[in-house]
Formats: structure tokens, sequence, C-alpha cells
């Protein structure tokens, strides 16, 4: 009777466990951990251009001479900002607003180790940085270098460089030669040295794993930038932007002058100066030219 009792529950005992067995069979497998989600810029994606247009505005709290964006406070400046871009935006195109932020700025003294440029305070980028991402919007750091060269400045700019909505605007005009004084030449700049700041910033968005990084060269004269000899670089929306002002014609010549030069994986800026040009182009004018800019900045 003993051996009766203890083979019956022996029986239920495995029936138990395989009953056990199956209802763990049919749960669910557990969730796998979510992979991160990729970085995206401000308003959505990973990739500027031609996904959208960018209208900025440039300049530095130190004088309202440098541009509009030093004009009031950073918060205002980006309304200001968010008025003029609205009309450039298409149904197919949406905008994307920039600050364009004077980090280095040409001076026409020596200064500190006789660079004849002066370096913006991280405060007063964190300040931008901060306005910028309130704003949903770029923040662009400009480079004059005076004597100094865009590499050795663009470097020394790394921890802001690093953020997925930070990019880089390379000013030729203000690239001096060892015995120039900025304001007295109009500066230049080789194509190999502006291959080595596009490879590190490159480097920089493969690391990190960024979104595409905007790089903007300013280009006020044929001679300025060798443009044919720059190198094409993926992780990086590098624009070639027509600068200078004057009058309306002036500048669409200009503009249709750099655009007709062979360099098919750039894309096209064109810069607006408020009190110097003649008769200020309207932007349903801007976005008549051919091609239309993908830039669009205003000082």
């Amino acid at each position: 009777m003993a051996l009766a009792v203890l083979l019956a529950a022996v029986v239920v005992a495995a029936l138990l466990l395989r009953g056990g067995a199956d209802e763990r069979s049919r749960q669910p497998p557990a969730p796998r951990a979510a992979a991160a989600k990729p970085v995206e810029l401000p308003r959505g994606g990973r990739r500027l251009l031609p996904d959208r247009r960018i209208v900025a505005f440039y300049g530095a709290p130190q004088s309202e001479e440098l541009g509009e964006l030093g004009i009031g406070s950073p918060a205002s400046a980006a309304r200001r900002l968010e008025r003029q871009a609205r009309a450039y935006a298409q149904p197919s195109r949406p905008v994307l607003p920039a600050m364009e932020l004077i980090a280095v700025t040409a001076a026409a003294h020596p200064g500190e180790g006789g660079r004849y440029s002066t370096r913006q305070d991280d405060a007063v980028i964190e300040r931008y940085l901060r306005a910028a991402r309130r704003a949903k919007a770029l923040l662009v750091l400009d480079i004059q270098p005076g004597r100094s060269d865009f590499y050795t400045e663009a470097t020394r700019l790394e921890r802001w460089l690093a953020e997925p909505d930070v990019g880089l605007a390379l000013d030729p005009e203000w690239r001096m030669a060892p015995d120039q004084v900025p304001g007295k030449v109009i500066g230049s700049v080789d194509a190999r040295e502006v291959n080595a700041v596009s490879a590190w910033l490159a480097g920089i968005v493969e690391r990190n794993k960024l979104p595409q990084k905007l790089l903007l060269i300013h280009q006020f004269t044929d001679d300025m930038v060798d443009d044919t000899q720059l190198r094409e670089r993926p992780q990086l929306a590098m624009v070639l932007n027509a600068d200078g002002f004057g009058s309306q014609e002036l500048k669409r010549v200009k503009y249709h002058a750099f655009t007709a030069s062979p360099r098919p994986f750039f894309h096209t800026g064109f810069k607006l100066f408020y009190r110097e040009d003649t008769d200020l182009m309207r932007p349903r004018e801007v976005l008549r030219l051919r091609p239309p800019p993908d830039v669009v900045v205003y000082e």
C-alpha cells in the first residue's frame, strides 16, 4: 500500500513538472534590449542636404557690426531667425534654421600669440548652443583665423564639434599669410588645408556615429580657395557659399559664376547682407536662382 502511494506521488510530481515546462514553453521569449536609437538632427533625420534647406544668421555678440546674430540676446536672434527662415519653407523641402557664430574673429592687431585673431569664450559658445537647441536649430562655428590656420583653430573646437547639432564654417577671406594683416588684404586658403580639416571633421562624425555635419566654406573671390582640388567627404554636407555684398545683379552674376565650376559633390550657398546689399533680395527672388541655394546666410 505504501509503495502504491509512493508511486502515485512520483507520477503526480512528474506531471506537474512537465506541465510547468509546457507552460514556460508557451510564454513569449523575453524581449531583447532595444538597440540605441541613432542620434538625429534638430527637427529629425540624419541627413542635412539635400533633405532640408538651411537658413542662417551670422555674427557674434561682441559687435552688431559683425552680423545679425549678434544683435540682441541669443534667444531674440533665434526668434528673428525663425521668422526669416519660414519664408523659405516648401512642402517638398523643410527649413532648418542655423546660428552661425563667429568662434574665431580676425583682428587688426597681433594679440595673443601674434595670431591676429581672437577666440570666443567657451561660455559664449555654450550660451548660443543652448539657444540653438531651444529653437531646434543648428549651431555653426565660424573661423576667421587671421595668421593662425583653419586646422589649428578647428581642432581647438573639438568638444563642440563632437556634438550632433554643431557644424563648422571656414572663412578664407580672413586666412592671412605670415606677413599679412586682416582688413588690409583679402585672404585665401589652399585645398590641402581644407582637405585636412574636412578629413578630421569626417572622422569625428564616424567615431561618434553622428548625423551628417555641415561644413560651410565662404567664397568671396574665384581664387580664394581652389575648389577643384577639394575632397568629397560623405559624412559632411559640404557647401561653397557665395559671399560678398552688392547689387542684386552683381550678386546673381557672382553666384552663377561660382556654381558653374565643376564640383558635383558640393552644395550651394548664398549670403545676404541686411545693411550692405543694394535692394535686398526677397526670399522668393533667392529661390529663383538656378540652382536654388541649399544654404542661405544673412549677415
